[in-house]
């Protein structure tokens, strides 16, 4: 049973929130509660930040505790707004790292509004919508076309992780990124699908512990082989043997977080994509 939220916290930016919501909830995985997540977007005017203001202190009121509120607010004259009049406890991100830094630097920030500023114009943008679409495309092995311009290729059982992995990296990196289920003619042929060996050094396996998989693959097609523990166990053996024997470097996604599992394959594959 789920316990009640513990407290609200609010996410208040004039951009899309993000920034505020990654780097609240990171602070807030370091404490045992369960808050109420509110985000609040495009607070870009003096009449919203009321409307904020006006929101955050009607939940005060409701639940009795002061509510949590990260802001990544550049416009001075709304964050002032929210700062004199909010009845929460006020966490100004910006101002807490961008000021500091602008003494240190001896120069202003951009002052500018969320990561994605003048978009159309980015050619970092364009090479993420790109890699989206190749990944995409190359999803549990619907094509073989340009393998030479995947930057990695996902292998693994069917429902290891491969697929939100891909687009992941795709979305947060850039890397155009291809998946490939291994199947059970694969490990009758105890071989990489053909397509994939001359690509070996851009390879890297996901593996699954037999029992999470059958849980996984009895929730979208309960009762079947697919799902039997004792086929699950099969491929899952075949498909690590596979690996060894290939010489790919691989990792379970049992208990990782995506965001777990595409840091360890850029630290193998592409540790340049780790350099911001």
């Amino acid at each position: 049973m789920l316990l009640p939220h513990t407290r609200t916290v609010f996410y208040v930016s004039d951009g899309t929130g993000i920034t505020a919501e990654t780097f609240g909830n990171a602070i807030l995985a370091q404490f045992d509660m369960r808050p109420r997540h509110v985000r609040l977007p495009f607070t870009d005017t003096e009449d919203k930040a009321h409307q904020v203001v006006r929101q955050i202190n009607h939940t005060a009121e409701l639940e009795g505790t002061k509510p949590i509120v990260f802001t990544t607010l550049v416009n001075m004259s709304v964050l002032r707004i929210i700062e004199d009049g909010c009845k929460g406890m006020l966490l100004d991100m910006f101002g807490t790292f961008i000021r500091p830094l602008e003494a240190e630097l001896g120069t202003k920030s951009h002052h500018r509004v969320g990561r994605f500023s003048d978009i159309s114009m980015s050619k970092e943008y364009s090479d993420r919508i790109e890699a989206i679409n190749f990944s995409l495309d190359h999803d549990d092995g619907q094509s073989h076309r340009d393998l030479m311009g995947a930057d990695v290729i996902l292998v693994g059982v069917s429902r290891s992780g491969k697929t939100p992995t891909s687009l992941y990296l795709a979305m947060q990196h850039g890397l155009k990124v291809a998946n490939y289920p291994l199947i059970p003619e694969d490990f009758e042929r105890r071989q990489l699908p053909p397509a994939l060996v001359p690509h070996r050094k851009k390879i890297f396996g996901l593996t699954i512990d037999a029992q999470r998989l059958s849980q996984i693959r009895n929730e979208r097609r309960p009762g079947s082989k697919y799902a039997d523990l004792a086929n699950c166990r099969y491929e899952v053996s075949e498909a690590e043997a596979m690996m060894r024997r290939s010489g790919i470097r691989w990792l379970s996604s049992t208990t990782k977080s995506i965001e777990e599992i595409a840091t360890t394959i850029l630290q193998e594959l592409q540790p340049g994509r780790l350099a911001y």
